[in-house]
């Protein structure tokens, strides 16, 4: 062994006894006489002492010379320090120097190797061998494995095996768009990379294995942002005889036990909360929960007063920020051109100062009386120092732009606490969604998702009425998760395909194999995949999922350490029959 012990794990206990440590040079404090050296590893660092008359000329020289990352052995004797570091776990000792071996040389970084590095993004992703020696990044990871390894345990309590999928599998038109691998043996046809192991999982659950579970890459063609990469994780899961209820009882308990065992917190009630009402109170189907401020619609006190805007508009609503009646003009105008801002979509907003004195402030004071704002703030259950934000227009798109303002104004007035944990179920969502492109019905879970029983009456008479059985888990406004009841028959799939504009040649080409095995006694089955990247981000306290991947993409879905992707050669083309334009 190169080492006795590693740079994180030697104490005061250790004193007057030899160690060897190898690792890399943090930093180098030349005083002349005597060099101080800072080594780490993973685990921690440890300081070096170089002192003349304790070794010999050669030595101390070499120790003057010794550069950032370099890569070193040295031998010595554990000492007490006279100046203790408060902030080191092994801030209470020292090695005093009696051999040094330099393994290898480094040079200048191009940035420091520190908790708070001079790097910018792009800069640390192309040296990101160097970013992972950081203690931020060091730490995320570990963190990821601890997250990895509890999840596991959890599962194998709960009696859930873990069977590896393909990942060389058939393109699906549902979906986002696939990654897709050209077959040599097979000219002119391609394997996709999967967007899910769904089907597989499905096919498990007819084979009898009734609790199956995953840690599987997942891969999917689509524009990127902080919480998305091209290739992702996921804690993939299915079960066999259940029903809802014990599909979210099930991985109720993982997300407690990962919370108690990761980061000593518990969780207890996790509410429920379906569709309807989470877009109705919250305007989005994952709603932050930490703070309250949920909508209230207006249409019946603010209509017919002559104010056109709302006097045509489909809804009319609004909410109330506590204690923001202090916002100045200046502070209200930003918010009206944020609200304007094309990511949000909004034309306006009308704002409403609940003042001290029982009187109201508005910008549409010629058009309501003090009187009409009084009931708005009754309805809003409003009181003296509150601010009332309301929007109008076509009814999604105004609850879209309504509830990005209201999480700007929970960062805005500090409601968002990022030690508090608030976890909810949002189900009941729409079978169905349509689309103005295609002019047709998708899939808003996806294709296997078995409709609500009472709702089966409706495929034919109203589609977009259908509600699934599907269920998301929210933390923070996050969706971690989600899942559904899947369908087990031939008769409802088939239907499903054909509310979703698959011929029947198109969907046994693509789905055959699914529908024949639902003809050889497939069982009742539901599951859920959680989005274990963001899961790990969460638990972490950040928004970005890059720092809890080892070595992620950038926002195009580049590997600038590797330069990938890249071209391959016209040999490997002619190989593949592949002809490029």
């Amino acid at each position: 062994m190169f080492r006795s012990h590693n740079c994180g794990e030697l104490r005061i206990s250790n004193a007057g006894t030899p160690a060897t440590l190898c690792g890399w040079v943090q930093r180098v404090r030349d005083k002349g006489g005597m060099v101080w050296v800072d080594l780490r590893d993973r685990y921690g660092i440890t300081q070096l002492v170089f002192e003349e008359g304790k070794l010999t000329a050669e030595l101390l020289e070499k120790a003057k010379k010794l550069g950032r990352e370099f890569v070193i052995q040295t031998t010595g004797q554990v000492a007490e320090r006279y100046a203790k570091n408060d902030k080191l776990e092994t801030g209470d000792i020292e090695i005093i120097v009696e051999s040094l071996d330099i393994l290898n040389a480094s040079k200048v970084p191009p940035f420091l190797i520190e908790d708070e590095t001079d790097g910018g993004d792009d800069l640390r992703m192309k040296y990101r061998y160097l970013d992972l020696r950081r203690n931020p990044i060091r730490k995320a990871l570990q963190l990821r494995h601890k997250m990895m390894q509890k999840t596991r345990q959890y599962m194998d309590q709960q009696d859930f095996l873990e069977v590896e999928t393909p990942v060389l599998i058939k393109s699906t038109p549902e979906g986002a768009r696939d990654f897709v691998v050209p077959s040599r043996m097979n000219p002119g046809e391609f394997y996709a990379l999967p967007q899910s192991p769904q089907t597989f999982k499905q096919l498990l659950m007819v084979s009898g294995f009734d609790k199956y579970f995953q840690i599987v890459k997942c891969f999917r063609d689509e524009d990127l942002r902080a919480d998305r990469q091209p290739e992702f994780t996921q804690i993939d899961c299915e079960m066999s005889f259940v029903e809802q209820k014990d599909i979210l009882n099930t991985f109720e308990g993982l997300v407690r036990f990962l919370f108690k065992e990761v980061k000593g917190i518990e969780i207890t009630d996790i509410p429920q909360m379906d569709y309807a009402n989470a877009m109705r109170l919250y305007g989005n189907d994952k709603p932050d929960i930490r703070f309250d401020m949920k909508f209230v619609e207006l249409n019946e006190v603010a209509k017919g007063k002559g104010f056109s805007i709302f006097d045509e508009a489909e809804l009319i609503v609004g909410i109330k920020a506590e204690g923001a009646a202090t916002y100045t003009r200046k502070q209200l105008d930003a918010l009206t051109d944020f609200v304007r801002k094309p990511q949000v979509g909004a034309k306006g907003l009308v704002y409403v100062k609940c003042n001290e004195d029982g009187s109201f402030k508005s910008s549409v004071d010629k058009f309501y009386s003090q009187e009409d704002l009084k009931t708005w703030a009754t309805k809003m259950d409003a009181k003296p120092g509150d601010l009332l934000l309301i929007m109008s227009g076509d009814t999604n798109p105004t609850r879209s732009a309504l509830s990005v303002l209201r999480l700007h104004m929970g960062d805005e007035l500090g409601l968002k606490n990022p030690e508090e944990f608030k976890l909810l179920w949002v189900i009941d969502f729409p079978l169905l969604e349509w689309d103005e492109d295609t002019q047709r019905f998708h899939a808003m879970h996806h294709p296997f998702t078995s409709p609500q029983k009472a709702d089966m009456a409706l495929l034919d008479t109203d589609p977009g009425a259908v509600r699934a059985n599907a269920y998301d888990m929210v933390i923070n406004g996050v969706e971690v998760g989600g899942g559904s009841i899947r369908i087990h028959d031939r008769e409802t799939q088939a239907l499903m395909f054909k509310h979703l504009g698959f011929t029947k040649e198109e969907a046994q080409i693509q789905f055959g194999f699914l529908m024949e095995a639902f003809e050889y006694g497939a069982p009742p089955h539901g599951g859920i995949a959680f989005g274990f990247d963001r899961l790990c981000s969460l638990f972490g306290g950040s928004d970005s999922i890059r720092d809890y991947i080892a070595f992620p993409k950038n926002n195009s879905g580049r590997d600038v350490m590797i330069d990938s992707p890249s071209p391959i050669s016209n040999e490997q083309l002619d190989e593949l029959e592949i002809k490029l334009k």
